[in-house]
């Protein structure tokens, strides 16, 4: 199909009830599947759950099958630049064209689910990408589906399949709005992933928090694996391009291992993806080597990601204030930049001004900014001004678009000099749309030849 036929597909996709508008039933994904001929049932599935860490967790998961030989199917959400990239076979995206395909298939069966209005709501964007991917992922075939949840757990379109193995990252508060107000209430709906039978990883969490999933497990004769127990990081050394590992696997300790990311976040989520591989393998270690190549092979688009050099530029899908943190420690530790100079966008939804209040400890200057074409986006001039709030109106630059953020952030570290470094950060979108301004994509590269 033509480009023009692909962009009018994804605008009426998008055009439904978008996924930050939740309408709490799997009745509309259960029925489409139904119809389909239930494809999340065709293979095992790992899911993964968490308020931070689910993307890169999915993807060294993915990445460790993979080098273990296994065909993969990954769910993402949302995108950074493209819907493709929510259905990955392999390791990579869908075309454009299989995408199309898979849409122009399964419409006659979303328009009979739509027809029905099951708890009042035709099916939402997020459910129809959802039944596309286990669609992909039955046709392609694979062996099996690693699965991050949009948002929730329990009543999340993805948990219309039954999860062999549960992974919990991290809970923390995001989503309160729609999630709870406590991390009680927050752990209560991500521990519906835990389904009777399956294995739960469960990273460390906060007491009250673990004492949810805990008890799901429990109540659901779920195998509880948890980290600092059964599995877990022992030490991490900073390399060049990210740092080298020593985690706790199923047959002891193991170590040399090259982790191509930055931050003692991601080292814990290399241990938790070992750990559920292992599960799902029914507690049998993977080869050493098979964790050393998957581990050093993983690529992390928007996880402290190097966009430029001079002066560097590094993206980073953070947006709530635990992810922030995070993000501002790792950054601190692997490039130590003098000064740090933030581009920032934010959702209007989110914990603006605790966001800010962790940036505001090791960024000198903020420049904030709109993220185009998003009418969840906070409008820059309202993030200007609780910017000015946190950080001191003197301190803060607003710029209506990114592109000419991304320029002043330029202008002002080249004349801060060699030191400087950029962040941006504060929202998904806005890295994807980072990433589409600053790198450019494969196809594009001039072809080198010796």
């Amino acid at each position: 199909m033509s480009p023009s036929s692909h962009a009018e597909i994804v605008a009426a996709l998008t055009s439904r009830w978008p996924e930050h508008r939740i309408a709490r039933s799997l009745g509309r994904i259960e029925a489409l599947c139904d119809l389909l001929g239930s494809p999340q049932d065709s293979c095992p599935v790992i899911q993964i759950a968490g308020t931070n860490g689910k993307g890169s967790t999915a993807i060294m998961i993915d990445t460790l099958l993979r080098s273990l030989g296994l065909r993969v199917g990954r769910i993402s959400s949302p995108h950074l630049q493209d819907v493709t990239e929510r259905i990955v076979v392999d390791g990579e995206p869908i075309s454009t064209e299989r995408f199309d395909e898979l849409v122009t298939e399964i419409q006659p069966y979303v328009d009979m689910v739509d027809a029905q209005q099951i708890d009042g709501v035709a099916m939402t964007f997020y459910e129809v990408m959802i039944a596309l991917a286990y669609t992909a992922f039955s046709q392609a075939p694979v062996d099996v589906a690693v699965v991050e949840v949009g948002m929730g757990g329990g009543w999340d379109a993805s948990s219309v399949a039954d999860a062999a193995v549960a992974v919990v990252c991290p809970i923390d508060f995001d989503h309160t709005h729609i999630l709870g107000r406590t991390l009680t209430e927050i752990a209560s709906e991500k521990a519906g992933i835990i389904k009777p039978g399956a294995s739960a990883l469960l990273a460390g969490q906060h007491p009250e928090a673990a004492k949810v999933l805990i008890e799901r497990a429990a109540e659901v004769g779920a195998k509880v694996y948890l980290e600092g127990v059964e599995f877990g990081l022992i030490e991490r050394q900073l390399a060049v391009g990210g740092q080298v590992i020593r985690i706790e696997t199923a047959d002891g300790p193991l170590g040399d291992l090259v982790l191509p990311l930055f931050g003692a976040h991601m080292a814990r989520n290399a241990a938790l993806a070992v750990a559920a591989c292992e599960a799902f393998l029914g507690g049998r270690a993977l080869p050493a080597q098979v964790v050393a190549d998957g581990l050093e092979a993983v690529v992390a688009p928007a996880r402290l990601e190097v966009a430029r050099r001079s002066p560097t530029i590094v993206i980073d899908t953070c947006h709530n204030p635990h992810g922030a943190a995070a993000t501002v420690e790792s950054l601190v530790e692997a490039f130590g930049f003098t000064p740090l100079i933030g581009v920032v966008a934010m959702m209007a939804d989110k914990d603006v001004r605790g966001v800010l209040e962790v940036f505001s400890e090791t960024m000198s200057t903020i420049v904030v900014t709109g993220i185009a074409d998003n009418p969840r986006a906070l409008a820059p001039a309202e993030l200007a001004e609780a910017a000015s709030e946190v950080f001191g109106a003197d301190r803060v630059i607003m710029r209506e678009r990114l592109d000419d953020a991304l320029d002043e952030a330029v202008r002002l570290a080249d004349d801060a000099g060699p030191g400087a470094g950029i962040l941006v950060a504060g929202s998904v979108y806005a890295a994807g749309e980072a990433r589409s301004l600053l790198i450019r994509p494969a196809s594009d590269t001039p072809e080198v030849t010796e």
